[in-house]
């Protein structure tokens, strides 16, 4: 009992997070080819059950694209649980798997990870091109088998979670020196999505600039127009 009010209460966690990030969610603007295209293949994806890999700059909407895919998902009454790969290895245990009571140094209770939590709903990766090389091999291994053991225990565990990564990094460039698992690649990359930056879909500036009119929040702006930097 202690255990299911722990989870739910974690699950109650995120679940807040998604609301306040739903609240700040703005749908993708823009009438260019690139942007047509873009939400062709959302729509595309997002029904099935396949991985996908958003590539693209900073600041050019991977993870509203992450969202609007989930929410066009069969798995939107269920969670979206964010990863910042970039946290790792400090957040690492709870990326993906649960930690049990005195598993590692400062482990006072169990704690159920990322994957945990995403069971039936999706996992976004953010940033996985951050992923140490040496722990790419414990995550390849849940996408293939959908099974993880939790740290401490040897008990494995199945976990019912679609994988959507994004990343800024060439990983086609890291495979060649080594430093990103071609199987990996090959897993999360099941369907690519680039997420073009706004210079390079010009024709969109102004729809762009009547919607943020409407918003208050100045960062949104701010965000918008990073993808505006030149070459």
């Amino acid at each position: 009992m202690e255990a299911l009010k722990q989870r739910l209460e974690l699950e109650n966690e995120y679940l807040q997070e998604e609301i306040k990030a739903e609240l700040n969610h703005r749908d993708i603007v823009g009438d260019s080819p690139a942007v047509a295209k873009l939400i062709k293949q959302i729509q595309m994806v997002a029904p099935t059950s396949a991985n996908v890999l958003i590539s693209g700059e900073s600041g050019t909407g991977k993870e509203l694209i992450a969202r609007a895919i989930h929410a066009g998902s069969t798995r939107s009454d269920r969670p979206l649980i964010r990863v910042n790969c970039a946290a790792i290895p400090r957040d690492l245990l709870r990326v993906s798997f649960r930690s049990c009571k005195g598993a590692f140094t400062g482990a006072v209770q169990d704690r159920p990870g990322r994957f945990e939590l995403a069971h039936g709903g999706t996992l976004f990766l953010d940033e996985v091109g951050e992923i140490p090389l040496e722990l790419q091999s414990k995550l390849l291994r849940v996408l293939q088998d959908q099974q993880f053991e939790r740290v401490g225990e040897n008990r494995t565990q199945e976990v019912d979670v679609r994988v959507i990564a994004a990343t800024n990094r060439e990983l086609r460039g890291m495979i060649d020196v080594g430093h990103f698992r071609e199987d990996l690649y090959f897993r999360l990359n099941v369907f690519p999505i680039d997420s073009v930056p706004l210079r390079k879909r010009i024709e969109d500036v102004p729809q762009l600039a009547r919607h943020f009119c409407t918003v208050p929040a100045l960062n949104s702006i701010s965000r918008a127009c990073v993808s505006l930097r030149p070459n």
